[in-house]
C-alpha cells in the first residue's frame, strides 16, 4: 500500500492514525512537562515526550483531549498497516505522550499501559468504551468514527478499509494532571 506524504509523515512522527503531532509547540507543553517532572523527579532526566492531538479536526481534537483529561478516554487506535509501511515499531508500554488541544496547548500527559493488534471487526465493546469515552453505543460509535476516518485517509492512496484490517489498540492512563 502507498499512502500520501502527509499520512507517511504522521506515521513517522507519531504512528497514530487518529492523532497529529503538534508542529508548533506551545509554551504550555514545556510548562506541563516541568510541572510534571517537579512532582515526579524520577522523570526529570527523561526527554520531553512527543506532543500531539487526537483526530484531524479541531472539534474532535478538543473533545477527545477533554475526555482524556476527564479520565473517560483511555485508549487510542491506529492502523497496523501504517506502522508496517513506515517500518516503525508498535507503541511500547511505559511510553508517555503529551496530549494537546488542536491549537497545541498541553492538556494531559498519558502513559501507554497495553498494546495489542485486533482485527477491526473483532474490536470488543469494552475497548470501544475506553477509546470513545462513552458507554452509550460505544462499539457502534467506535466502528462508525474509525471506519469513516480510515476510509477518508485511505482514499487518498487509492485504498479502502476492510473488516479484517488490523488495528493497533493502545490502552493508556492519565498520569498528569492527577486530579481523578
Amino acid at each position: 500500500m502507498r499512502y500520501p506524504i502527509v499520512v507517511f509523515l504522521l506515521i513517522l512522527a507519531a504512528c497514530k492514525s487518529e492523532s497529529k503531532e503538534v508542529t508548533k509547540v506551545d509554551s504550555t507543553v514545556a510548562q506541563m512537562w516541568v510541572a510534571y517532572t517537579e512532582a515526579f523527579p524520577e522523570f526529570g532526566k527523561e526527554e520531553r515526550p512527543e506532543a500531539w492531538y487526537f483526530g484531524i479536526e479541531k472539534k474532535d481534537a478538543n473533545r477527545l483531549a477533554k475526555l482524556t483529561v476527564n479520565g473517560k478516554k483511555k485508549a487510542s487506535s491506529g492502523l497496523y498497516a501504517w506502522y508496517e509501511e513506515a517500518g516503525a515499531d508498535l507503541p511500547k508500554t511505559g511510553t508517555q505522550h503529551i496530549i494537546t488541544d488542536f491549537e497545541g496547548k498541553a492538556k494531559a500527559i498519558i502513559e501507554i499501559t497495553k498494546v495489542d493488534t485486533i482485527p477491526f471487526d473483532k474490536i470488543p465493546k469494552d475497548y470501544a468504551v475506553l477509546d470513545m469515552g462513552t458507554e452509550i453505543e460505544p462499539l457502534k460509535k467506535w466502528k462508525r468514527a474509525h471506519w469513516d476516518f480510515f476510509e477518508t485517509v485511505l482514499k487518498e492512496s487509492g485504498d479502502t478499509p476492510t473488516e479484517d484490517m488490523l488495528i493497533v489498540c493502545e490502552w493508556f492512563e492519565l498520569v498528569w494532571p492527577k486530579s481523578h
